[in-house]
This record gives C-alpha cells, structure tokens and sequence, in this order.
C-alpha cells in the first residue's frame, strides 16, 4: 500500500464513519438503535434495547468505536476488489477534504 492509498484510506474512514455517527441524512439508520438525552444542554447518544440492538447502538454513539469497524470494512474491501472500491474512498476523501476546506474558510 502506497502512502496516497493509505492517506485516502484514513480520509474515506473518517468521512464514512462521521456520516454514520452525527450527519442528520443518516438520522433515519440510528433512530432504531440510539437515543438522545439532554444533559446540561448537551445532546447525548445512548444505545437502545438489548442484544445485537444495543450493541449496534453503542457502535453508533461511538466514533472511535464505529471507525474501527468501518476501517476493518475498507481495509478488506480495497485488500480484495480495489477496482470496485477505491473510487468510492476518493470520493468519500474528497468529500472529507472539501468538507475540512469549508470549514477552515468558514471561521476566517
């Protein structure tokens, strides 16, 4: 693996798993597995239920806890059908990148 592939592994890694655990478009994937408290104005995630549900819950309240899998995924994925996979992680890098970018030019 070359230092480019590994750069837009971790940026792909990243934008996959802030997708999953905070972006509103993937609210409708947490609802069944997490809930959200109020704690000193805070929001905070808590799983749901028990089971295969609550472990699913405590994935999606957890951004390291959610990276890791989703970096095992890519990591097999682009190990074994690169072709198929390596442009989803530029895209998704990219994404990330110009995410970064409106963010950082937001605040100037």
């Amino acid at each position: 693996m070359t230092w480019f592939e590994w750069l837009i592994l971790i940026l792909a890694t990243a934008r996959m798993t802030r997708l999953f655990v905070t972006d509103d478009i993937m609210e409708w994937f947490r609802n069944p597995f997490i809930q959200l408290k109020e704690e000193d104005g805070t929001l905070y995630a808590y799983p749901k239920g028990k089971g295969v549900r609550k472990f699913i819950g405590s994935l999606l309240s957890c951004y390291w806890c959610t990276s890791v899998w989703v970096a095992v995924f890519f990591f097999i994925g682009f190990w074994f059908l690169p072709s198929v996979f390596f442009p989803i992680f530029l895209c998704l890098s990219i994404a990330y990148g110009a995410a970064f970018v409106e963010s950082v030019s937001r605040r100037m």
